[in-house]
């Protein structure tokens, strides 16, 4: 098949749709007095999801309560109409949930409005039906070991997880909980169907060191993944006799004979994701009573890698959820494709993603709609006679007409290799001379954007700034030889592809090459520090928050969360070897050539920081300050981690950002 690109197709419609939408919500975005405030684009959302129940009769959403702000679950009987409140905490938000089966949910909480470093509570596990009743908590939220008190039977660990809803009609959930490990590394996990009325659980026998599961359409499990030191294997259980059988070994970090076993149709075929031998990874089919791999791809992209999740009608394959340059939903029912394609026809400025009931009448969908200007809409959608109604918006104070538009577009970098970009310009701005930052994605093995609204993006673009975020070599999602291109290269090649994104820019016209600056997070601002040394003609300022300053810290840190396997085997093979690359180490590591840096830098960390601990900006930022003449900001929050947690924090720093940034590159 082939893959059109859709955030192009989405632009290429009328945009004033957008303003369409927004009416459809009936909650038109609030003029601001300052439309560039920070508070409008950090802000906590409004409404963060909704879901139809399996039987389609019920939609279950979570929104902000009315007094504090609050994220609440709340259903909706789609008989009556009538909306029942079912978890509301005054010191906690409902962080996600998921239906058990026609008439249960479960969901788990978070405290977004808490700093990392007073953090005392994981996110626990409850249950609730959907009217209300037998509302039951089974996981403890309490960082401390559970004490019994009186009778009480005990919950189960904070270090319990929710894995995914047994899917046989039960009560049942499947959960997993850490058996042994510290803070940086788990030894093992137990594998455990828990009941979520009583809260008994029952273990689920599977081979040593499973961490992946897959499960038929029954709800029985049939595959695993196994994570040994570097090594991973895939298991499949054969029904009959209990037998587990391999399928296949790999390298567990960067082997391109890597399989990724991810869903089991009713008619037993298993669903992978692959290279087998391509450039990207496809979905593959794979017989499990013959233990043999289709011949061909059941779906690929010769452009990006496609790790779908799957939709499921009965236990049969449904659809497939994918990424491309943006979201793209593909039913294999003609009457839902054909109810995607009618949706999509009323709303062509968004993604559409339709939750369906997998075995209901098919009466009602629940529509989330977004795009580059649209935060997120919901909608229910009745089927039999096209009527559409507001359940929320994500973000009601957001204007779409003021939102900069983002689009895919791809350079060449100096060897040639194509290097996939978003681009984004600020609304009602020319085209020609503006001032850009160069935003630059953490990781830096994973994929740094999917099409659609960002607050960072759409922030730095309402003060004027087009935004350009490479997604340089090294990133995941565009294929193998990308990926590969990027290993053992921080500070070479992967810098290099970020000032050939900027030289582009400059080529086309679009940006004036006396005002950009680079900025960016965890591997994103050490790319910002070796920006500034590497090239330090063609970056004005940097910003730098929870960035990684030195490569040898990233092994020896006694603070950091990374596990004693990833610092072995991941790190080594993907950045280098502390001992065999210490020179290249020496010659890439900001702290170890802050004599270059001679523009001024904006630097922010977190005090409770372990992925990139406090270490890294301290030791950098006192070999700058020895240098004459050093131009620096230096912010360190307290009680922060890898990122900003507290509201309070995230504004002051963007303020900062804005501040800094006009006074430098001078959009205003």
């Amino acid at each position: 098949m082939s893959f059109p690109s859709i955030a192009a197709r989405m632009s290429n419609h009328a945009r004033h749709l957008a303003l369409a939408l927004a009416a459809l919500c009936g909650t038109l975005a609030h003029a601001a007095d300052d439309p560039a405030d920070p508070a409008h684009f950090f802000a906590s959302p409004h409404m963060t999801g909704a879901s139809i129940s399996p039987d389609g009769q019920t939609v279950a959403m979570t929104m902000a309560g009315p007094d504090t702000g609050r994220i609440r679950l709340v259903a909706m009987n789609l008989a009556t109409r009538k909306l029942t409140l079912l978890a509301s905490y005054d010191d906690a938000d409902v962080r996600s949930f998921d239906w058990v089966n026609d008439h249960r949910l479960v969901f788990d909480l978070a405290d977004l409005q808490e700093p990392v470093g007073e953090h005392r509570y994981a996110n626990g596990l409850y249950a609730v039906n959907a009217d209300g009743g037998t509302l039951r908590q089974l996981v403890d939220r309490d960082w401390a070991p559970w004490i019994q008190r009186g009778g009480e039977k005990p919950l189960l660990p904070w270090w319990t997880h929710f894995l995914r809803p047994v899917g046989d009609g039960s009560d049942d959930v499947y959960i997993v909980t850490a058996q042994e490990g510290d803070q940086t590394h788990v030894d093992y996990v137990k594998l455990e169907r828990l009941e979520t009325i009583h809260g008994r659980t029952s273990e689920v026998e599977t081979p040593v060191h499973s961490f992946e599961w897959v499960f038929d359409s029954h709800g029985a499990l049939r595959v695993v993944t196994t994570f040994k030191d570097d090594r991973a294997t895939v298991l499949a259980r054969d029904p009959a006799s209990d037998k587990w059988t391999p399928l296949a070994e790999f390298g567990r970090y960067n082997d391109g004979k890597a399989l990724h076993p991810e869903f089991i149709d009713a008619d037993d075929t298993l669903y992978l994701s692959a290279n087998n031998g391509g450039d990207t990874a496809a979905v593959w089919t794979y017989d499990l009573a013959h233990h043999r791999l289709a011949d061909k791809p059941y779906l690929v992209s010769q452009r990006y890698d496609l790790a779908p999740t799957y939709l499921s009608s009965q236990g049969k394959l449904a659809g497939l959820r994918y990424d491309v340059d943006a979201e793209v939903t593909q039913w294999i029912a003609p009457d839902v494709e054909a109810l995607q394609a009618k949706i999509d026809k009323l709303l062509p400025s968004t993604v559409n993603r339709l939750s369906v009931a997998p075995h209901g009448d098919g009466h009602f969908v629940v529509i989330t709609a977004y795009s580059d200007h649209v935060p997120g809409l919901y909608f229910l959608y009745s089927v039999p006679d096209g009527k559409m109604m507001t359940l929320g918006n994500a973000r009601p104070d957001i204007d779409p007409k003021k939102m900069a538009d983002m689009e895919q577009v791809h350079y060449a970098a100096r060897d040639g290799l194509e290097i996939p970009a978003y681009l984004s310009v600020p609304r009602g701005a020319e085209r020609r001379n503006l001032p850009l930052v160069v935003l630059v994605h953490g990781g830096p093995y994973m994929r740094g954007r999917v099409w659609g609204w960002d607050p960072e993006v759409q922030f730095l673009a309402a003060h004027g700034y087009a935004v350009l975020e490479p997604e340089f070599r090294g990133s995941t999602g565009y294929g193998a030889k990308l990926f590969a291109a990027g290993w053992k290269q921080w500070g070479l090649a992967m810098q290099d592809d970020l000032a050939d994104g900027v030289k582009w820019a400059v080529a086309q016209g679009l940006v004036d090459p006396k005002r950009v600056c680079i900025a960016g997070a965890s591997y994103g601002g050490y790319a910002v520090l070796m920006g500034l040394i590497k090239d330090p003609n063609l970056y004005r300022c940097g910003v730098d928050w929870v960035g990684v300053t030195d490569i040898d810290l990233l092994f020896t840190s006694r603070w950091s969360d990374a596990s004693d396997a990833w610092k072995k085997y991941g790190l080594t093979q993907l950045v280098g070897d502390p001992v065999a690359d210490a020179a290249k180490f020496k010659a890439t590591s900001p702290t170890e050539n802050a004599a270059k840096i001679h523009a001024p830098v904006l630097l922010a960390y977190g005090e409770k920081d372990k992925r990139v601990p406090l270490e890294h900006g301290e030791r950098f930022h006192d070999a700058l300050m020895k240098q004459p003449g050093a131009k620096v900001e230096w912010i360190v929050y307290e009680d922060e981690g890898h990122g900003w947690h507290y509201y309070e924090h995230t504004i002051d720093f963007w303020n900062r950002v804005a501040k800094f940034l006009d006074a430098n590159i001078g959009a205003h």
